[in-house]
């Protein structure tokens, strides 16, 4: 493995919502950068990136694929994200472990929908961003509206760096506005030769212009470049460039250049955007960790000398074999060393290390801070712990998790499919967090959740290809919440011998509706010295534990109070179990008195139709208890914003390709748990 100095390295992700081209980038990327040497297409099932079968036939990716790549002496570690709202999580834990990000946008469709979803995410960890507006060859597609959008659906401050040298069928290549030069691409050579020539004279104009737009942009977020202009002095291109650099780094400016990556046209420039503007892991702040034990606030400075500290991003199951993907943020880890997990307190043993090439591996003895590497061996540790050493424990932040909102009941068809059955669930939960498994008590069948039908229908798909489990699948259920109408009192006396001893308390309690969303909350009112301390905790157990299933049917019970108002017993009588029984009692009592009912999971959801179906639409919509929020035209389509519950959106996209003549589209992600009508 040769030897990079961490500020020529840059871990980068291509976040964007689905169909706006990030595999076709992802794959230009490998191809012009000499990873690949034959353009993968994903439309004809080929592309690196889109690996999986499942990716392939369908022409969408699923799992987030890491590759490394050499641009002029700079080495790239490329994630290439899910578009599809399903797959939320692996666009989550890739942000979390990145330096920078490239947002692809389609010309014509502009910000979509899942593009706001992923760039709220990136903006999150505060990721630097650069834009790539890409398919500007395609009718319809317009580079200033995309631009504009920016601005508007993700309150950006879009820096418009390049200008399409026409667009649609006249797109012949873009203008840089920092060298003042027009690049054409040599189509014969799938794109690899370009050539930079003067500007045309039919852009001249406009090109002059958005030049001064670019200087004064940058001018007001860069001191030393405000300077020049306010003197009126030449701004030098290396100057201009590296005020970008700071300003893109700072996250005051997205960059946005153009192009067509299926034409071969746009990209290279794209990667030389990527290693001038985009930070290296030493140009962002060092990340920081704590302690487990003391909580003491420890930095982790991206040095291959400092003690390590990584962490593990995502699982997956290659081959049958587990393989975990790390970012190394400070020291080094070695193939065949020992290394601690401080989220498990448990010790581990790296058999292998891995540069990643999409499903393909290199093995390398070691790696160091800033790369992102798999790693064979770890038996224990799973998404989201923090791997290093036992002499310098430290813990880095947790990666969030959503929650999933449909169930489908799974059973095995053989005996054969039962043997594999749990153990290969056990394996998809290892790689994908936001599948859930349980027995439902009352009926035995086991119960898979996840984010979607897709996902789940990917989930099942997997099972039968890479692990030859069958499985009979059953209606997809929703998951439900409860919570209560009115202000109630609940209370409970627990009189009973267990075990040949007498438990005997008694508990009261006040419960209140709070506003949707706000999660539980509990507050005793009684003082300190009411009862001993660990009665006041098993009271508290007791009521929190009644709240994880609610009386209507099972589910738990969200945004409400719990207020614990009195609690006694008698002389050497009281237990803490009778405390945790009483007090578990009081609350399904105040739960029953203050009027439960279920909340449901309520989506928002996005339709694109011709005008000629917009009626129809609206009246599908309407008939599944949807509520329509807004109606506007966009991109020669009309688009319908509405919240519609989950329960009625099964089958929505077979309905809507009929209703549309196929010509319909439709994202859904999850808004909330909220009360139909």
């Amino acid at each position: 493995m040769k030897k990079t100095r961490i500020n020529q390295v840059r871990n980068i992700g291509i976040i964007a919502h689905i169909d706006a081209g990030k595999t076709t980038v992802s794959e230009r990327i490998l191809f012009y950068t000499g990873r690949s040497h034959k353009l993968g297409e994903v439309h004809d099932g080929e592309a690196v990136m889109d690996w999986m079968v499942d990716e392939q036939e369908r022409g969408i990716t699923i799992t987030s694929a890491v590759t490394s790549c050499d641009w002029r002496d700079n080495e790239i570690h490329l994630i290439d994200t899910p578009g599809h709202v399903d797959f939320t999580i692996e666009v989550e834990r890739s942000l979390r472990v990145l330096d920078g990000a490239i947002g692809v946008f389609c010309a014509v469709g502009g910000v979509e929908p899942q593009s706001e979803t992923v760039w709220r995410q990136a903006d999150k960890y505060r990721v630097p961003k650069i834009a790539f507006v890409n398919k500007m060859d395609r009718i319809g597609a317009s580079f200033e509206r995309t631009v504009e959008m920016m601005k508007t659906r993700l309150g950006a401050r879009p820096l418009v760096i390049q200008l399409p040298a026409g667009a649609e069928d006249a797109f012949s290549g873009v203008i840089d506005l920092i060298r003042m030069e027009q690049i054409a691409w040599d189509e014969s050579s799938a794109g690899e030769k370009y050539a930079y020539s003067a500007i045309a004279p039919e852009h001249r104009e406009a090109a002059e212009a958005a030049r001064e737009q670019l200087i004064e942009t940058v001018a007001e977020n860069d001191d030393a470049i405000m300077e020049l202009y306010l003197g009126e002095e030449p701004i030098d291109n290396a100057a201009l460039v590296a005020a970008i650099r700071r300003a893109t780094i700072g996250l005051k400016l997205v960059p946005v250049l153009c192009g067509s990556a299926l034409k071969n046209k746009g990209v290279q420039p794209l990667i030389d955007a990527i290693v001038g503007l985009l930070p290296s892991p030493a140009d962002v702040p060092p990340i920081a960790g704590h302690h487990p034990e003391t909580g003491e606030v420890i930095p982790c400075p991206p040095w291959e000398t400092a003690p390590l500290a990584a962490l593990i991003f995502k699982v997956s199951m290659i081959e049958g074999r587990k393989l975990s993907f790390v970012r190394i943020y400070s020291g080094k880890l070695i193939a065949g060393t020992e290394v601690y997990n401080a989220s498990r307190n448990t010790k581990e043993k790296l058999s292998r290390i891995m540069l990643m090439h999409a499903n393909k591996r290199e093995r390398v003895d070691a790696a160091g801070a800033g790369s992102i590497v798999g790693v064979v061996g770890l038996k224990e540790s799973s998404t989201g712990e923090t791997l290093c050493h036992k002499d310098h424990p430290v813990l880095l932040e947790k990666i969030e998790f959503y929650e999933p909102v449909i169930s489908i009941a799974v059973e095995p068809k053989t005996h054969a499919d039962q043997e594999k059955f749990e153990e290969v669930l056990e394996k998809f939960m290892a790689e994908d967090p936001t599948l859930r498994v349980r027995q439902d008590e009352d009926t035995g069948q086991t119960i898979l959740s996840g984010m979607g039908e897709l996902h789940l229908e990917i989930i099942i798909s997997r099972m039968q290809r890479e692990f030859n489990t069958r499985v009979t699948v059953g209606k997809p259920q929703v998951v439900y919440r409860e919570t209560i109408e009115n202000k109630a009192i609940g209370s409970a006396l627990f009189d009973r011998e267990v075990g040949g001893q007498r438990h005997y308390a008694e508990v009261n309690l006040k419960l209140q509706p709070l506003p949707r969303g706000t999660g539980n909350r509990y507050r005793c009112e009684l003082s300190a010295d009411a009862l001993p301390a660990a009665f006041l905790a098993a009271a508290q157990k007791g009521v929190l534990e009644a709240l994880e299933s609610g009386t209507l049917l099972g589910y738990p019970v969200v945004d409400v109070e719990a207020v614990l108002t009195g609690a006694g017993s008698r002389e050497s009588l009281g237990t803490e179990l009778a405390f945790t029984v009483s007090a578990s009692m009081a609350c399904k009592d105040a739960i029953e008195k203050g009027g439960a009912f279920l909340l449901e999971p309520i989506m928002n959801v996005e339709v694109y139709a011709p005008d000629a179906f917009l009626g129809e639409v609206i009246g599908d919509i309407n008939a599944r208890s949807g509520k329509i929020e807004s109606i506007g035209p966009k991109s020669g389509l009309q688009e319908i914003r509405a919240t519609v519950p989950l329960s009625r959106m099964f089958g929505y996209s077979t309905a809507l390709r009929s209703a549309t003549q196929g010509r319909g589209t439709f994202t859904m992600q999850f808004a909330r748990f909220d009360r139909n009508g």
